[in-house]
């Protein structure tokens, strides 16, 4: 519930913050990023909601609290900006190619407006997987655990999803002119970067 709530306040805020620049277009950087960065967050909320309810440490709980909440709000702001500037949520092509387009005056490709590049993309460089999300299986796992066994498993998992989270937010940085995007993405760097330097600190000390 409480979720709910921050992605119907966070998708106001996203409204309002895309009313006042350009327009991506629907295969832009800025609207792949906000589409796939939804799907990233939606499961380290799902994995956060796990490990709270499968452990009574009051630090892994807080941790997971934090994450639950500021991902549910940042993945209201990217739902928001997508419904301002008149795109589909889901995606026309696969996930993550817009991190495969070339960054906007490198390798020779010019750039653009604050849409970046579209150029044409090698399938076969895009991944089947977004960068650090836990399979099913590893989710499976996570569900069946419990006490000190959760905690590390899901500070393992929640240590990848970061870094893979870190590695969007800085392509689309480097992909982007949008304040609007590009801020958020540098908050999401800054944030998770620290957040995974404390689970390795509290992975370390669950060592089994």
């Amino acid at each position: 519930m409480l979720a709910l709530v921050l992605v119907a306040a966070s998708l106001m805020i996203g409204r309002v913050t895309a009313t006042t620049e350009a327009v991506p277009s629907t295969r832009s950087a800025e609207a792949g990023f906000a589409r796939d960065m939804q799907t990233h967050h939606d499961q380290a909320v799902e994995m956060s909601i796990m490990v709270r309810d499968r452990t009574d440490d009051a630090a892994v709980r807080l941790l997971a609290y934090d994450i639950l909440t500021s991902q549910a709000r940042q993945s209201g702001q990217m739902y928001g900006w997508l419904a301002t500037w008149g795109l589909p949520q889901a995606s026309p092509e696969p996930a993550m190619t817009w991190m495969h387009r070339p960054i906007p005056g490198e390798g020779g490709a010019h750039a653009g407006h604050a849409a970046g590049s579209e150029s044409g993309v090698d399938p076969a460089l895009v991944p089947e997987t977004m960068p650090g999300m836990a399979t099913r299986a590893q989710l499976d796992e996570l569900e069946s655990l419990s006490g000190r066994a959760a905690e590390r498993r899901f500070l393992e998992l929640m240590i990848a999803h970061h870094e893979g989270g870190v590695d969007m937010a800085e392509a689309v940085v480097a992909r982007s002119s949008l304040p609007v995007v590009t801020d958020l993405a540098k908050s999401m760097v800054a944030a998770q970067r620290s957040e995974i330097q404390l689970m390795q600190d509290m992975l370390a000390e669950r060592a089994a």
